[in-house]
């Protein structure tokens, strides 16, 4: 089950959170492709409980990454997108439908060769911080902004986390048909 992946499918398996940029500006036309890759993204019911707020105000997004505990690429990054959901109205499922727009958003941007990164705001406190930094009031809530730009080498010795994957036998469990 562990075989290498197809060419179609490395580009979902090659992404890697960056967490470090240069201050090359992301190019408009990129940024526009990202934000067209969350536009389109499904939601529950076609809701589309979100919406997203470009930041490139340095004093913002410095501001951002002190709201969560592993948001501090957030304040180097050329551009932050912070994705506004609509929790309450959106239902139980908004969070989930946002996780799916994120997660096209930073397909997009990797596939431009933009490195990327989520960061988290936690507890509620902070997500409604994020919000007003970024403009939202209630109903509207920020819990995950996007740091977007040209990735720059890592320095040595920055990161705890560990690397690599879990081998799919440790991670799948199958139910075989019963009915043969």
């Amino acid at each position: 089950m562990d075989e290498a992946p197809r060419p179609a499918v490395s580009a979902l398996t090659s992404m890697r959170a960056t967490r470090w940029f240069t201050t090359t500006p992301v190019a408009e036309e990129q940024l526009r492709q990202v934000l067209e890759a969350g536009r389109w993204t499904g939601s529950a019911r076609n809701r589309q409980p979100w919406r997203f707020v470009v930041v490139r105000s340095r004093a913002v997004r410095q501001q951002l990454a002190t709201l969560g505990a592993y948001a501090g690429h957030l304040a180097t990054a050329p551009v932050v997108i912070a994705l506004g959901v609509e929790e309450h109205a959106g239902g139980e499922d908004a969070q989930f439908d946002a996780g799916r727009a994120a997660q096209n958003m930073m397909l997009a941007a990797h596939l431009q060769g933009l490195g990327n990164c989520p960061a988290s705001f936690f507890p509620a406190e902070n997500a409604d911080r994020a919000g007003l930094l970024c403009g939202l009031t209630p109903p509207w809530r920020v819990r995950t902004a996007i740091s977007i730009g040209h990735p720059a080498p890592t320095p040595a010795g920055t990161s705890a986390i560990p690397a690599g994957r879990l081998p799919l036998t440790d991670l799948v469990t199958e139910i075989p048909d019963q009915h043969h």
